[in-house]
């Protein structure tokens, strides 16, 4: 079972993550193809799921509509099992289809707050800023100041940027222990800040890998799982067999070439 170092935090994690995203929310997002949620038998299924093949981090938000609730309610019992990391700054109206963004100290606060007890936890893994395009104007440095705080806190154990462009996450560079950054075969533009986020010890986590669902999944695996400096790719999925599919894949492809200082484990 692979597990690989995110960065410099002293986590360790599958090389592939469960993202959320279709457990919990429908409208406003880019998948080629519209779906349904699951349901919360099926919700469960796929975390339990997850967890029970080898896969070892779990990525959620507010953001996500129910997500956050059924990881709390279907893993309650297991938190000790996976590396959990949710954001904070982004909050989307189901109703109205319409997010909103908060990125004062206070609004982080809260979110956090709520998140925890949404989740059922005191603590997460990975707290990352859930950008609108990377710029928070002149509260910029009082939002950083608001994450390191959560961060002292112990509300979380690292803290970092979920961000939309390579400017921002290279900005972040200088604060962030975790990026999350877009990266696929049609869209390479971050391939500097994957060089500098292994030299300054920054962990990488891949969004998007599989272009939401327009390239073929197994190449696509093969693709990330090549690139240096990429500690884990988050797959969104709504379905279990799919998902073990990206893992074995990505397992396959790491012990073929080698790549990424994966242990053994």
């Amino acid at each position: 079972m692979i597990r690989r170092p995110l960065g410099n935090t002293g986590l360790l994690v599958s090389p592939i993550g469960l993202g959320t995203v279709k457990l919990g929310r429908t409208r406003k997002l880019r998948y080629a193809e519209s779906f349904e949620l699951p349901s919360e038998d099926q919700a469960a299924a796929m975390l339990h799921g997850a967890l029970d093949a080898g896969i070892n981090l779990i990525d959620t938000a507010p953001a996500y509509g129910l997500a956050e609730g059924r990881v709390g309610r279907h893993l309650a019992g297991r938190r000790d099992e996976f590396v959990l990391t949710t954001k904070a700054g982004e909050h989307f109206d189901e109703t109205t289809g319409a997010s909103r963004f908060d990125f004062s100290a206070e609004g982080l606060a809260a979110s956090v707050e709520r998140s925890l007890e949404t989740l059922g936890t005191d603590r997460v893994d990975v707290l990352l800023l859930h950008s609108d395009g990377d710029d928070f104007g002149a509260m910029h440095d009082d939002t950083v100041a608001a994450l390191l705080k959560l961060k002292t806190q112990g509300k979380a154990r690292c803290v970092g940027l979920s961000g939309k462009t390579v400017d921002g996450a290279l900005a972040a560079l200088g604060w962030a222990d975790v990026l999350m950054v877009e990266f696929h075969a049609d869209d390479v533009s971050h391939r500097p800040v994957l060089e500098a986020a292994a030299q300054r010890g920054v962990g990488v986590m891949v969004k998007k890998g599989l272009a939401s669902g327009r390239h073929d999944a197994a190449s696509a695996v093969a693709f990330l799982m090549a690139e240096s400096g990429i500690d884990t790719a988050v797959v969104g999925t709504r379905r279990l067999e799919h998902l073990i599919e990206n893992w074995r894949a990505a397992e396959r492809c790491l012990a073929s070439n080698s790549v990424g200082g994966g242990d053994d484990v």
